[in-house]
């Protein structure tokens, strides 16, 4: 039992390390502000193997140290940081643990995108102008030109990378011996019907990001 807890909190160390590292290097300029970044596909992952608790756990750790580093935006960012993280990835976690295998895995993804807008919509109104010294009826106008079609992008690409990166990274730490072997998700005859579909969505978001990013 000793090593097994031991081998959990090493996975949630490089999970954490690797959600950092996301950070600080692969912060995409998207639409005036707004920068994506890959965090919460490691978080997910994190979630889908050790559940939502798991999830919050790494989201603060991970937020906190963006905010001691790289980020400009204070306590108040940290805590857009955390919300966001917990409502896609805790979300997705709670789900695929009710439910443990590929639909609950999906299911969570969409559920974790679905609720990740409106919960982000209405943190944006309430505590972007907090931080940015943004006027609350300029921050209201740019709630659908901007944050929407934002949070929907950001949304698509972690469920997408999500779904594409779940088997390898924990094929890896699973040959690691720091996975435990009953957390494997994907049943063989579905593999190529989610890589085509999370494919697909991969393909639309990375467009829609590239119109954003033309309308800078």
């Amino acid at each position: 039992m000793r090593m097994q807890h031991t081998k959990k909190l090493v996975t949630l160390a490089m999970l954490s390390a690797l959600a950092y590292a996301a950070v600080f290097s692969f912060r995409i300029p998207v639409i005036l502000f707004l920068k994506y970044e890959p965090k919460d596909v490691v978080l997910a992952i994190g979630g889908f193997l050790y559940g939502p608790l798991s999830v919050c756990a790494l989201s603060v750790v991970v937020s906190l140290l963006e905010m001691a580093t790289i980020s400009g935006t204070g306590a108040w960012g940290c805590l857009m940081n955390i919300v966001s993280s917990c409502s896609f990835a805790g979300t997705a976690a709670l789900v695929y643990r009710r439910r443990h295998d590929l639909r609950g895995a999906v299911l969570g993804l969409l559920a974790g995108w679905l609720l990740t807008v409106p919960v982000m919509l209405l943190w944006d109104y309430l505590v972007t102008p907090n931080y940015l010294g943004y006027p609350r009826q300029a921050v209201a106008q740019l709630l659908l030109p901007a944050f929407l079609p934002f949070n929907l992008l950001k949304g698509g690409l972690n469920a997408s990378l999500t779904l594409l990166l779940y088997k390898p990274v924990v094929g890896a730490l699973r040959r690691a011996g720091l996975a435990p072997a009953s957390q494997a998700a994907v049943p063989a005859r579905c593999r190529p019907w989610v890589l085509w579909g999370a494919g697909a969505a991969l393909v639309l978001s990375v467009l829609l990001l590239l119109a954003l990013s033309g309308a800078l």
